[in-house]
């Protein structure tokens, strides 16, 4: 066929296929979630495996881990909401409120009625959602120690498949340790001085900002905004000036100096391709694509662009290096 019928037809495909899996998102991002995870909780499983454990000890120890982690988090999240319900009160005078609830006042009830319903209707689909997200969990987890057998019998068949999955797996990998790690940094930093700036629930706000790390380009963004409000609600604009000051000399060093050489790495991705998929899956799958807007672009990458030899001028386009005509790597510039 003629080469621009071919791109035709292929981008006819594509419209097709975003607009499959934004219709099923509910599903789709969940699951992917979930593969991720056990992705990245497989090593533990072959290392008890290696020292010795059963199957269905390592697969429990494993899952246990999992639920231990998001329990944690589940928790500390309620504890500290329940604790800032409690302070509202003392914020009901504060003139920023006043304001705020003047402005609210001169809405329209309706409105404002509808905006309500809908947000307690994306509640309810996010406990849906945890509820499905618990469950693949599970069954995924059971499942880990059948992947190594099934990419065998694959490999049998379609080779390239089966090194483009693995491909997958090893740099989600990657991504996954560089962004945990930085993000504890990060959230171990923020929770120290928050403390020291006397902002409360500091904690509630580490972790929020661990859980944006994984959000790349806005999510310092979405971590900083609550404890500034917080701060300035409590001690007045030049608390929140410090705040504003301390999250932003973090993010500038770790998160945009450190962070992205180690992330880019990770993924093969360059920051422009980070950006555009952020924006990208964000609009496909919701809020829970920003968090799974990497993985995904990867995913992506390794089945159509690195398993297709013929693909090489795409693969050039989204990794964070060029190679040179000797086969080397080199380094291109990135956005600051």
């Amino acid at each position: 066929m003629p080469r621009a019928l071919t791109i035709l037809l292929g981008a006819a495909s594509a419209v097709v296929v975003v607009a499959g899996v934004k219709a099923i998102a509910w599903l789709v991002a969940p699951t992917v979630l979930a593969g991720l995870i056990v992705i990245a909780i497989s090593p533990a499983h072959r290392w008890l495996r290696g020292r010795g454990a059963p199957s269905w000890l390592a697969t429990t120890a494993v899952v246990v881990l999992v639920y231990a982690v998001l329990g944690a988090i589940a928790v500390t999240v309620v504890v500290s909401g329940v604790r800032l319900a409690g302070m509202l009160p003392e914020y009901a005078g504060h003139h920023l409120v006043q304001q705020a609830e003047h402005v609210l006042a001169g809405l329209d009830r309706g409105k404002v009625l509808a905006s309500i319903t809908g947000l307690l209707s994306d509640l309810t689909g996010l406990t849906t959602s945890l509820v499905f997200l618990l469950a693949l969990l599970l069954f995924l987890g059971v499942e880990v120690h059948w992947t190594d057998s099934r990419l065998a019998e694959i490999a049998d068949q379609r080779p390239h498949l089966t090194v483009a999955l693995r491909e997958f797996a090893r740099r989600t990998r990657r991504y996954l340790l560089v962004t945990t790690v930085f993000g504890a940094v990060v959230a171990v930093l923020d929770t120290v001085a928050l403390a020291l700036l006397g902002v409360p629930l500091a904690l509630l706000w580490g972790v929020l900002s661990f859980v944006t790390n994984y959000v790349p380009t806005v999510g310092f963004v979405l971590g900083l905004l609550p404890p500034v409000a917080l701060a300035l609600l409590q001690h007045g604009p030049r608390r929140a000036l410090a705040v504003l000051a301390v999250y932003g000399v973090l993010n500038f060093v770790v998160q945009s100096l450190v962070q992205p050489r180690y992330t880019g790495d990770a993924a093969g991705l360059s920051t422009t391709t980070t950006f555009l998929s952020l924006a990208f899956w964000a609009w496909v799958l919701g809020p829970l694509g920003a968090l799974l807007a990497v993985p995904l672009t990867v995913l992506v990458k390794v089945l159509l662009v690195d398993a297709d030899p013929r693909a090489g001028w795409a693969a050039a386009l989204l990794r964070t290096r060029a190679r040179s005509r000797h086969g080397q790597h080199v380094e291109t510039p990135r956005a600051q």
